[in-house]
């Protein structure tokens, strides 16, 4: 099981959307380890919309030519990781 609902993430997303505190304050305000998890929600449901923040059931499969195609982007820009991955439409980018 998830660690947080799709509905909590909402709920929190929305908060932070919605004017009602920054990363940190919303992540003491709900009780969220790590500010940084919110930040990664907010990016993920403004690229993604509500799929951004629900848990995939199933394991994407990645073509060879996909791969080298990600990390020669990631080599040759400056991209970090979570950016590369929101802009390839990947959802977990470790």
């Amino acid at each position: 099981m998830a660690k947080y609902s799709y509905e909590f993430k909402k709920q929190v997303v929305d908060a932070y959307l919605s004017g009602e505190g920054g990363y940190e304050y919303l992540a003491k305000r709900y009780g969220v380890p790590s500010w940084s998890n919110i930040k990664k929600w907010v990016r993920n449901y403004e690229t993604h919309g509500d799929k951004g923040l629900m848990r995939s059931r199933k394991q994407d499969k990645y073509s060879f030519e996909k791969k080298l195609s990600v990390v020669e982007l990631y080599l040759a820009s400056e991209l970090s990781y979570q950016e590369l991955a929101l802009r390839e439409g990947i959802y977990n980018p470790s």
